[in-house]
């Protein structure tokens, strides 16, 4: 109780910041798009039901309309085939909603090659140099890759090969699933796989790998830039939908100042 009352005390008084990690959410917000044989998510839309008029005098609300993931969201274990008997986005424990926060940062890396993919010997190298990952942990892969995340052409960065952004190899993914005893893998880009992921020997390694190993997955992410390589706890809220595979969320990091 200690504890929580000293966190209280230094959040009101600002020695505890709370960072907000989450894309802002409206119709130009970038969403992923598939081949056309596939079926497509909808993009994010408000649907005004009354604005202080004759159909609400006193009160203004809408309806919306969107996909599930769409902009900053979680991605629940049944999201993916490997996980599809695990659990939906609202049977998610709210404990392993919270944990603490490694930031890997190869944003200088992902700046000079679109396609750079996070390998075990940097998550190895990160570690000889910061410690372990600490056990429940977020891992949040910094790329810088949101400064594009107001630009849908620049965050896809597409060509006729198809997307080009950074991320993670089978052998990563396979890692993080099953070496690193993790809430899941945060990232900047529009899914937690790299944009070439279709290609790889494991099709989309991250969802295969994580999702199947009971584990979670942040997109979207933003301000990776003010937490540091260790030491923030962060917190990501999805909507509690049942039998939903996953949510757009709000996530928030507290940080020491």
């Amino acid at each position: 109780m200690a504890n929580l009352s000293a966190l209280a005390q230094e959040l009101a008084s600002g020695a505890v910041q709370v960072i907000d990690l989450t894309s802002p959410l409206h119709e130009e917000t970038p969403i992923l798009t598939l081949p056309p044989e596939f079926g497509q998510t909808a993009k994010f839309k408000l649907e005004q039901i009354s604005n202080y008029d004759e159909k609400g005098p006193a009160w203004y609300w809408n309806n919306f309309h969107t996909g599930e993931h769409t902009g900053t969201h979680f991605d629940a274990p049944n999201h993916w085939v490997t996980g599809k008997d695990l659990d939906d986005v609202s049977q998610v424990p709210p404990s392993r909603l919270i944990g603490p926060a490694v930031v890997l940062d190869f944003v200088k890396e992902a700046a000079a090659n679109p396609d750079f993919l996070l390998e075990v010997s940097h998550i190895e190298a990160w570690e000889k140099e910061h410690g372990a990952i600490p056990k429940g942990a977020w891992v949040l892969f910094r790329t810088g890759w949101s400064k594009f995340g107001d630009d849908p052409v620049a965050f896809a960065n597409a060509d006729e090969n198809g997307p080009h952004t950074p991320g993670l190899p089978p052998e990563c993914a396979e890692y993080l699933g099953t070496k690193r005893d993790i809430l899941g893998l945060g990232v900047e880009t529009v899914g937690i796989d790299a944009g070439g992921a279709f290609g790889m020997s494991v099709p989309f390694p991250c969802h295969n790998m994580l999702m199947g190993n009971n584990k979670y997955g942040l997109t979207q992410l933003r301000n990776l830039d003010k937490l540091p390589p260790q030491g923030a706890i962060v917190i990501a809220a999805p909507l509690k939908i049942v039998g939903g595979s996953g949510s757009p969320c709000r996530v928030l990091a507290l940080v020491s100042k």
